[in-house]
């Protein structure tokens, strides 16, 4: 039950932080030194170029990984993503959603929450060393988002935008949020590997920076959040709360127990693949929406409803957690 409560508060605290401070400013019962905007790009900076890569340093220091069939835990995660994307394409087609609708279901069915909701969740039901599989597990995903899901989504916007995947592919080597969290992966592997002692401080930063990374990401997010009516898109959205939490769950957690994950440190890549893979439409899944011209209106509703579900997910991945062998 603690994990629970952990877990919420630190997923609402930063959502309504966010939300409360955006609507303050738009009320103007605030004054901040920085635009809103310059503030969510502060938060994800900080959280992203600094939090995250320390803690992600820190639990790849002390986390097993002798088995080499961790090289294909990148690869379940990619899975997961493009299965979530198809099956949100058949939904669109049993729905009979137009082009607008259709793209942005695919969004929603593909994009998910694995950086912040995601290794939160890892960190608290799993400890350090759930929590330092999530960033191989995600090593795929940014790539897939740009090669694959922004091109789907554009196709069906009809848009004439003239950028194309390999561009976006192309800007991948230069983005700093993602060499940033290579080189941590990196670092944290050569300190595994090299049988250095990991200090007890350390142990420290990771505990209060996966929280408060989470916290900063979700305050950022909560600053740009815009309500809809999510009655208007409740069949859309009841459909992408199945793929996410019903189908891409089953498909990703076989795959990983064909692949031997079960057997490996007691089984906690199967586990991490098992919370990773039933987590809600990332907030990135609005992206291309917004820049497509497809139904934004679709996608923030799916988002809502999807991380409003995790009340219901949370306990029940952790039943489910506690019914494998411990």
């Amino acid at each position: 039950m603690s994990k629970l409560i952990f877990s919420f508060a630190v997923i609402l605290s930063g959502l309504a932080f966010g939300v409360l401070i955006q609507t303050l400013v738009n009320r103007k019962a605030i004054t901040l030194p920085l635009r809103l905007d310059q503030l969510r790009k502060g938060l994800q900076k900080t959280a992203l170029l600094f939090l995250n890569p320390v803690a992600i340093v820190g639990a790849l220091w002390a986390v097993n990984l002798e088995s080499i069939r961790l090289a294909a835990l990148p690869f379940n995660g990619l899975f997961a993503i493009l299965a979530g994307g198809a099956l949100a394409l058949g939904a669109a087609r049993l729905l009979r959603l137009e082009p607008r609708k259709t793209g942005a279901l695919f969004c929603c069915g593909s994009f998910t929450n694995i950086g912040s909701i995601g290794a939160l969740v890892c960190f608290v039901f799993l400890g350090e060393e759930g929590f330092a599989l999530v960033p191989i597990y995600k090593i795929l995903e940014e790539l897939s988002y740009y090669s694959i899901g922004f091109p789907i989504a554009k196709f069906y916007s009809g848009s004439e935008k003239t950028e194309n995947a390999f561009d976006r592919v192309k800007s991948l080597g230069k983005d700093p949020f993602i060499l940033v969290a290579l080189a941590s992966i990196v670092l944290g592997g050569l300190l595994n590997w090299s049988g250095v002692h990991r200090p007890e401080f350390v142990r420290i930063l990771v505990s209060i920076f996966v929280p408060l990374g989470t916290v900063l990401l979700l305050t950022s997010i909560g600053l740009a959040l815009k309500f809809r009516r999510v009655r208007d898109f409740l069949k859309e959205c009841v459909s992408v709360s199945l793929i996410k939490f019903f189908f891409v769950p089953i498909l990703a957690s076989s795959l990983a127990y064909l692949l031997g994950f079960g057997t490996i440190d007691d089984g906690l890549p199967l586990k991490v693949v098992i919370i990773l893979s039933s987590m809600p439409v990332a907030f990135n899944a609005l992206i291309p929406p917004s820049i497509y011209d497809l139904d934004l209106d679709l996608a923030n509703s799916c988002w809502f409803f999807t991380t409003a579900l995790l009340m219901i997910i949370l306990p029940l991945l952790l039943v489910v957690l506690r019914m494998m062998h411990p």
